[in-house]
């Protein structure tokens, strides 16, 4: 999985009016659990653009003056008027645990269903995966090669290599909806075919 580094700075002082000073100077409290003791730190709102604002996942390098932690994104809060972020957690990763994060799915081949006129709804657009940090993956394929107008993916048809999902067998990834088009198609391809039934008699 891919990787981003976020530089920060330590902070001593965790209370409210010290969060606040944090805030107000464009920086963003954080704290990172999982390792001995929890870190707390702060960087700036920018910081975080490439990490909180894309449908990719990443894993994050944490560089606190030199000393960096693996970690991923475990929580995020934002202001509910302002959309600013308030507070970030991260929990730092050991090479050695699995660790469970939601990935994107990115939908490959083509499907005859969706060639016939039907709607292709993806039902998922992340799922959960299980690994060892060097093992998550920055997506799961979800192919579509097979699915006739009226069938579904299921999460038991996606590839895992080296890492397991995390849903019920009968989660439902995809399907292929009869679109309005093709069941009026549908529909008239029958009465004609009646018609001519008729004529013949």
């Amino acid at each position: 999985m891919k990787s981003i580094t976020i530089k920060g700075s330590e902070r001593e002082s965790v209370g409210k009016v010290a969060t606040k000073a944090i805030r107000n100077a464009g920086m963003v409290p954080c704290v990172i659990y999982g390792g001995s003791q929890p870190v707390h730190f702060a960087a700036e709102e920018k910081a975080f653009k490439s990490l909180v604002y894309t449908p990719n996942a990443h894993t994050v390098v944490v560089d606190l003056g030199g000393k960096t932690t693996n970690v991923i994104l475990q929580d995020i809060q934002f202001h509910p008027v302002s959309d600013k972020i308030l507070h970030i957690d991260f929990f730092q990763l050991n090479e050695n645990k699995e660790i469970m994060m939601e990935v994107p799915v990115k939908v490959v081949g083509t499907s005859p269903g969706v060639l016939l006129g039907g709607d292709l709804r993806l039902n998922l657009r992340r799922v959960k995966v299980k690994a060892l940090p060097k093992n998550l993956p920055d997506y799961v394929e979800a192919n579509i090669s097979e699915l006739q107008m009226g069938n579904k993916l299921y999460v038991t048809k996606l590839a895992t290599n080296n890492f397991k999902l995390i849903h019920p067998d009968n989660t439902v990834i995809a399907q292929v909806k009869i679109s309005r088009a093709a069941m009026k198609a549908a529909q008239e391809a029958a009465k004609a075919e009646k018609g001519g039934a008729k004529k013949k008699k």
